[in-house]
């Protein structure tokens, strides 16, 4: 892989891997630049730029293999290989991300709940397990997870990327709505969707105004 890769470049890899799904379930094996540019709103150029990025995959006047390209593709995003999760917060955030069939389809499996809510925690079931937040720590010992899902209230966010990180977990998918601390070595991915309905407002805005 290719060293530095622009945050642009890197939000518009699940597109392509989208749509190069597609192109296979399609059965169409081959593709060019202009085509595939077409397909998904950008240039000849910047699909070429973009994926000159890691490499070159494609051979001029003859264009891309749809399957080869998305294996790549794949590879890059680490998408060929398995990654499970647990998610503290068993609520209906945490609930619908645990029950999402499309996460397994992409390599990404559940493997537990956590919350404080007893209640919730007799929801469990041996598929899917709800335990007591206190027993993170203990149960991540015999769990394989690498992700750790944050569907909690915000006041609990940090603390519990803590305990995650002293735990070994790396890698936080984020959707209480707080700006986290966290070390160099952590990957966190943040989703505020009351952020992502302001965004939405400030188009629908500018499109009213031309």
């Amino acid at each position: 892989m290719a060293g530095y890769v622009s945050d642009a470049v890197i939000r518009r890899l699940p597109a392509y891997n989208r749509h190069l799904r597609e192109l296979e379930e399609e059965g169409i094996l081959q593709i060019s630049s202009q085509e595939l540019g077409d397909r998904m709103g950008l240039t000849p150029s910047q699909i070429r730029q973009d994926i000159n990025s890691f490499g070159g995959f494609g051979r001029q006047g003859y264009g891309y293999q749809v399957k080869e390209l998305r294996q790549h593709i794949r590879h890059i995003m680490g998408l060929d290989q398995e990654h499970r999760m647990v998610i503290i917060g068993a609520g209906r955030m945490g609930q619908a991300i645990a029950n999402y069939t499309g996460f397994p389809r992409q390599g990404f499996f559940t493997e537990a709940l956590f919350d404080i809510d007893p209640a919730k925690i007799r929801m469990g079931t041996a598929e899917m397990p709800v335990y007591h937040a206190d027993e993170l720590e203990e149960r991540l010992k015999e769990l394989h997870a690498v992700i750790g899902v944050l569907a909690l209230p915000p006041e609990a966010a940090q603390d519990t990327l803590d305990r995650l990180y002293r735990s070994g977990i790396r890698a936080i998918w984020n959707f209480s709505p707080v700006d986290l601390h966290y070390p160099p070595d952590m990957a966190v991915v943040n989703v505020h969707l009351s952020d992502l309905l302001q965004i939405l407002s400030y188009q629908m805005k500018r499109q009213q105004e031309e």
